[in-house]
């Protein structure tokens, strides 16, 4: 799929890489979409978004580390996805296939999102903190880095711990719990 997208990755071609034969291939997953969202899990670098972490550590570095995960998943998810667009009937299908998984492109914001409301829980955002748009431009900033390095051929983002230091401590500083006058 990383070599060619997943709109040109047919399932025969998947299951010959693999070693099995297309039957065998549907007997562990119900449809493509399923095998994407498998291969995603395995073969990329894992997003932990831990709600039990909100109120420890330093909320800046506690960003760093989601932003840096993003980007390492963007970057490397990018180029399997990408292909899909190119084509509105594979898009709508891959689209729906996913949606019927529970899964989508707008579960990193909301994890995001919720990781932030329960650092709000915790007192260590302000109340007026907006939560939602702050998610939104963590996770767009981290698909912008990953996309970056995916067009350049990179398997990762180039100085991606000072890129990711950046752009938490720029939303953290929007976000930070102002001190009672």
């Amino acid at each position: 799929m990383r070599e060619r997208g997943l709109a040109n990755a047919t399932t025969k071609l998947i299951a010959a890489a693999a070693g099995y034969s297309e039957a065998m291939l549907y007997k562990h997953f119900t449809d493509k979409q399923e095998l994407f969202l498998a291969v995603l899990e395995e073969r990329t670098p894992p997003v932990r978004i831990d709600l039990t972490a909100a109120g420890n550590g330093d909320l800046t570095e506690n960003l760093v580390s989601l932003v840096e995960q993003l980007m390492g998943f963007f970057t490397l998810t990018f180029p399997i996805a990408a292909s899909v667009f190119g084509a509105p009937d594979l898009l709508a299908q891959h689209r729906d296939g996913v949606a019927a998984h529970g899964r989508g492109p707008a579960g990193p914001v909301l994890a995001v999102q919720s990781y932030l409301e329960a650092e709000r829980a915790k007192g260590r955002l302000g109340s007026g903190a907006d939560t939602a748009s702050a998610a939104h431009l963590l996770v767009g900033a981290a698909f912008h880095q990953g996309f970056l390095a995916a067009f350049e051929g990179l398997d990762s983002v180039p100085d991606a711990a000072a890129k990711a230091g950046g752009i938490a401590a720029t939303i953290a500083a929007a976000l930070h719990k102002p001190e009672p006058a």
